[in-house]
């Protein structure tokens, strides 16, 4: 009861739009992007799908009004922009406990137009998640696979500040994106202070990572210097901070506070070596796309003392 499917007449397959008391509940709005990033773990499509603007306005009208989060992804939800405005609106009017966080490339609010149209709405919930891969136009656009996207994106970040949205900055951490990850922190630090957080983001071994996975592995254990100074640099800063994606055991203790149980309910797994593991309610796991070839050499089991030490250094 109050879950919300779609059915086609002669098909077998149920999809699943709503699910009631979830925090993972997401408006699709398209398979298309205008990005192609190296680890994308849905790759894009070049097709018309407009139609999902106005299922998701449907779906908005039969959704329980609590307080939960809603997401809104893609595809890259601004190719649609005068839909997604649309979307906005009405999840204010209908919807106005619950949070909106749109995951976006950023690229398209370049255009000053986006200032205007977001400042209309002024939804008091809605947040932006905005990935930024380095402190530099190279190393950037080369992982999301777009020249100029870099520029792009800063343009559009900074549109955002100006329309008054909250911003967060996403990393996903691969071989590409953690060798300059403490640069990366003091250039956001430095030249985007209006950012309210910062998530740094295990890979999802899915879509285009698969196929990449030789540019884009390494193993969590082989990046924690990296990822500890940019963590510190940023909270010492007061910059929120937060490391999703990556169980417990493959990060230092001393960063357990800034873990989160971020993986989606809908796509999370964990694996036998879990099953026994003191930390196993408080940690994210992984990705149900997870297999051994994408496994740390320090996954393992952590005893009710080695739970307690994490739980110690959090505190």
């Amino acid at each position: 009861p109050g879950d919300v499917i779609a059915i086609t007449p002669g098909n077998a397959l149920v999809r699943v739009l709503y699910r009631r008391g979830s925090d993972s509940n997401l408006l699709f709005m398209t398979d298309r992007c205008n990005s192609l990033c190296l680890m994308c773990s849905q790759p894009p499509k070049d097709i018309d799908d407009r139609w999902h603007i106005e299922e998701n306005l449907r779906l908005i009208d039969l959704m329980d009004p609590g307080e939960e989060n809603l997401g809104i992804s893609g595809g890259e939800p601004t190719l649609y922009r005068d839909g997604l405005l649309e979307t906005l609106a009405k999840c204010k009017a209908v919807l106005p406990r619950k949070s909106i966080h749109v995951l976006s490339n950023g690229r398209l609010f370049k255009d000053p137009i986006w200032i205007q149209a977001l400042s209309t709405i002024d939804h008091p919930q809605l947040s932006w998640g905005i990935p930024l891969y380095a402190d530099n136009a190279e190393d950037h656009d080369h992982v999301v696979q777009a020249p100029g996207a870099f520029s792009e994106t800063l343009q559009g970040l900074y549109n955002l500040a100006r329309a008054n949205q909250i911003i967060e900055i996403r990393v996903v951490l691969n071989r590409l994106t953690t060798p300059r990850l403490p640069e990366l922190a003091n250039y956001v630090f430095r030249n985007l202070p209006f950012v309210r957080h910062v998530a740094l983001m295990g890979i999802e071994s899915t879509g285009l990572a698969r196929k990449n996975y030789e540019e884009l592995w390494i193993d969590p254990l082989d990046y924690q210097e990296s990822l500890s100074q940019a963590v510190y640099f940023l909270f010492n800063r007061g910059v929120p901070v937060s490391i999703y994606n990556l169980p417990l055991c493959l990060i230092p203790a001393h960063l357990s506070r800034f873990a989160r149980q971020s993986i989606s309910d809908w796509k999370n797994l964990f694996i036998d070596t879990c099953q026994q593991c003191a930390a196993v309610k408080h940690c994210s796991g992984f990705f149900k796309s997870h297999t051994d070839r994408w496994q740390s050499r320090g996954v393992q089991q952590l005893s009710t003392e080695a739970f307690s030490a994490y739980a110690r250094s959090a505190e």
